[in-house]
Parts: C-alpha cells; sequence; structure tokens
C-alpha cells in the first residue's frame, strides 16, 4: 500500500475521532445492537498491555435495577442509566504467581510451544511482581485497563456509537455493588455506550478543541 493510499485509509478513523464527544445526555430509546458492542468488547480484549498479562476485566452492565444502584454513586451521571450498556473497567488488585503463570501458560498453550526466553521472563516477573506492594500493583494493573479503554473509545467512535469515559464515582461502592472485591478485582473507570439525545445535550455542537500538534508534539 503506498503512502498516499495509506493516509486515504486511516483518514475515515480520524474523522470518527473528530466526531466523538464525551455525550453528555444519551437517548435512552435507543439500544446498541449486540454486534457493535461485541466489536468494542473484542478492541479493548485485543488492546496490549505490560508483558502481555491482559490484568484487568470488562463487567458489561445492562441491568436497569443495578444501573440505577451505580448512579447516585456516580455523581447521579445520566448516561449511566440512559445508555444502553456501562462498560466497568476492573484491574486486578494484585499481581500474584497465580495469575501470572496463568497468561503465561496459557499463552504456551495457544502457540503450541515454549520459548526459554519466555520462560526466562516469566520467572523475572514472578521474582518481581508478586514481593511489590499490593496498591503498586494494582496501580500498574489500573494503567493497562485504562488502555483498554482507550481501544473501546476509539472503536466505539468507529462503530458511531457514543460513549463517555468516567472517573467520577466512587470506586468502594461500585465494587460493593458488582461484587468485585470477591474476585479480585477494583474498579478503575467506566464507559456508558449510548446514542446522543437529539436535544438537550449543552456540548454536542460546540467545537472539538484540542492543542495544535507544534504544542503536541516534540520531535528529536
Amino acid at each position: 500500500m503506498t503512502t498516499a493510499n495509506t493516509a486515504n485509509a486511516a483518514q475515515p478513523l480520524l474523522n470518527q475521532l473528530q466526531w466523538r464527544y464525551a455525550a453528555k445526555k444519551l437517548n435512552p430509546a435507543k439500544k446498541v445492537p449486540q454486534d457493535k458492542v461485541e466489536r468494542i468488547l473484542e478492541a479493548a480484549r485485543l488492546a496490549p498491555t505490560s508483558s502481555g498479562l491482559q490484568p484487568f476485566e470488562i463487567i458489561v452492565v445492562t441491568d436497569p435495577a443495578v444501573r440505577a444502584k451505580i448512579q447516585p454513586i456516580a455523581w447521579n451521571q445520566a448516561q449511566i442509566t440512559d445508555g444502553s450498556h456501562l462498560l466497568v473497567f476492573a484491574a486486578w488488585d494484585n499481581y500474584t504467581a497465580e495469575r501470572i503463570n496463568m497468561m503465561f501458560d496459557l499463552t504456551n498453550d495457544q502457540r503450541g510451544f515454549k520459548n526459554e526466553g519466555w520462560e526466562n521472563y516469566r520467572q523475572m516477573l514472578l521474582n518481581s511482581y508478586p514481593q511489590r506492594d499490593a496498591e503498586v500493583n494494582f496501580q500498574h494493573a489500573a494503567r493497562q485497563a485504562y488502555i483498554g479503554m482507550s481501544a473501546a473509545l476509539i472503536a466505539a467512535a468507529f462503530e458511531e456509537v457514543d460513549s463517555t469515559p468516567m472517573e467520577g464515582f466512587d470506586p468502594n461502592a461500585l465494587d460493593e455493588i458488582l461484587g468485585l472485591r470477591a474476585r479480585g478485582l477494583r474498579s478503575v473507570s467506566i464507559l456508558p455506550l449510548g446514542y446522543r439525545a437529539d436535544e438537550g445535550d449543552w456540548l454536542v455542537n460546540l467545537k472539538k478543541v484540542r492543542r495544535p500538534r507544534e504544542q503536541f508534539v516534540t520531535e528529536v
């Protein structure tokens, strides 16, 4: 593919990123088709993570009653109940030998062979990660969850699905509502999915504002 063709192929994605915004009012009557949701989730699943450990999970909340419980502990943001799906990104609460081995064993099983360098890398992680403070490990895992959420945001834009990334919630309360601590997980961020309302959103028609490239990118 030539450079010109590559640029043309990329432009639709950039157009969709220009189109997307953090929707403040979603239409509760419009539901995101399941095939679109699945592609958004798959994009998050395929996102890169440190050492390929994939130390987070996504809880898809569609039950109206559960979302109604979440809304008050998330600043009563309407998108939580007006959207059709709420994605909760929850990171591992700690790196354990069991979790590290699980991912390395899965890799070996899927690839059908063992690699000496890969096994040496496994041992390096086993000799370092589980010995660290649990909070240090959670914060590291949480950063990987944000990579997954970014992939979901981009995929949603590509699917012309509106979304609103949120940190404005009580994570302890959300963990309790969803029973996350019992699963060794802690909530990191949430992402309502839906379709923007026809009216009532003050942000929808405002110009997208980002710093210009010369103030954002430094080439060395």
